[in-house]
């Protein structure tokens, strides 16, 4: 019988400071990477007060005229940064109903003529109109930097709950002025009526190594399937983040930290949106998980025999980590979701996917 999970462990990141509870909180991560692959993240280093002025300005970045988001829609971004408007993606045949702004870590895009085409997914980001939305950019910025650092932290910890060197995984990154990390701002509206489907966003992995996720409203409304397949809840906890292991992290541990299938249900009927905020953290693009075997101590690969194999879940992209470059896998998934920005910007891999033309909705599997 498979181990299971009918909640989502709540860890306290003050305990990695002190010397007398570190080793508890090692132990929850472990518990957490091989059994859940979810995990809540109290007292984290991230400033509460730029936590509350990006909160701040999230209703007034969605309640901008449609003009000014349009001028930075997501379509004039070979990085894929940018503005997408309601219902343009499908997840598993079904509209996501969400609207969202792309935004990343700063980076100067190192694509020359040449080179892969996955490294022109890095590069500048689009903002609005500093006038519009004023100290808008200074807070995302300053969020974005603080959530990198406590990434970068946590890869460590990660490290040392499977009995690897504090640097183990730093292989998988490049140096800093080489990285980008992408972040995400989202409004899941309420449905316009009782026969609306209540898919925000279907189910689904994320590509990278860890997410860090600020519920930025009270809204329940993200759930996870756990290994029998059921839906767990993963309420707002304030004070928090969720994090979650990425399909990169699975693979590049052989299976051992688990990416856990999640989605996000709409907020009810008569209710107010439901926002959000993701940050994704990266790996290298010219990185080959397959090429880069960890080794882990016997006790450590024994927690995941004990753990069982998961059921059949309902997500099922990002299978590509087994043959090709992670910038590669990245950009694959890019391409299906965002088909506008494919065919201005990678038109020979819009036409392989999209032979028929330009559809009307992307849709990542």
């Amino acid at each position: 019988m498979a181990a299971n999970f009918s909640s989502i462990p709540v860890l306290d990141y003050s305990q990695v400071s002190d010397p007398t509870r570190k080793s508890k909180f090692i132990a929850q991560l472990r518990h957490a990477l091989i059994n859940v692959g979810f995990l809540y993240l109290s007292n984290s280093p991230v400033a509460q007060r730029d936590i509350d002025a990006l909160i701040d300005h999230i209703p007034r970045l969605f309640a901008l005229p449609q003009e000014a988001k349009d001028k930075i829609r997501m379509a004039n971004s070979p990085h894929f940064l940018g503005y997408s408007k309601l219902g343009a993606e499908l997840t598993r045949g079904k509209t996501d109903h969400r609207e969202q702004f792309d935004i990343a870590t700063p980076h100067t895009c190192r694509w020359k003529p040449g080179d892969p085409d996955y490294l022109k997914l890095w590069g500048p980001s689009q903002w609005p109109d500093e006038n519009m939305l004023p100290g808008f950019k200074d807070v995302m910025e300053r969020y974005l930097a603080q959530v990198q650092a406590l990434g970068y932290k946590f890869i460590g910890l990660l490290a040392e709950a499977f009995s690897l060197p504090s640097d183990a995984l730093a292989r998988f990154y490049d140096s800093d002025e080489l990285m980008q990390h992408r972040g995400k701002i989202v409004k899941y509206p309420t449905p316009v009526d009782n026969a609306a489907s209540d898919q925000g966003v279907g189910p689904h992995y994320d590509a990278g190594f860890l997410t860090f996720l600020l519920q930025a409203s009270p809204h329940p409304g993200l759930q996870v399937q756990n290994l029998s397949g059921q839906w767990i809840d993963v309420p707002p906890i304030p004070g928090t983040f969720v994090v979650n292991i990425g399909k990169a992290l699975e693979f590049a541990t052989q299976g051992l930290a688990r990416a856990t299938s999640h989605r996000v249900l709409s907020p009810p009927k008569g209710s107010t949106p439901r926002y959000s905020v993701p940050f994704f953290q990266n790996i290298s693009l010219n990185v080959r998980l397959a090429d880069e075997v960890l080794q882990f101590p016997p006790d450590i690969l024994k927690l995941k025999e004990q753990r069982g194999t998961a059921s059949a879940t309902d997500s099922v992209n990002f299978t590509e980590f087994d043959r090709e470059p992670s910038g590669q896998v990245n950009l694959i998934g890019r391409v299906k979701s965002h088909p506008d920005v494919a065919e201005m910007h990678y038109p020979e891999l819009f036409r392989q996917f999209f032979p028929q033309g330009l559809p009307a909705q992307g849709s990542a599997y």
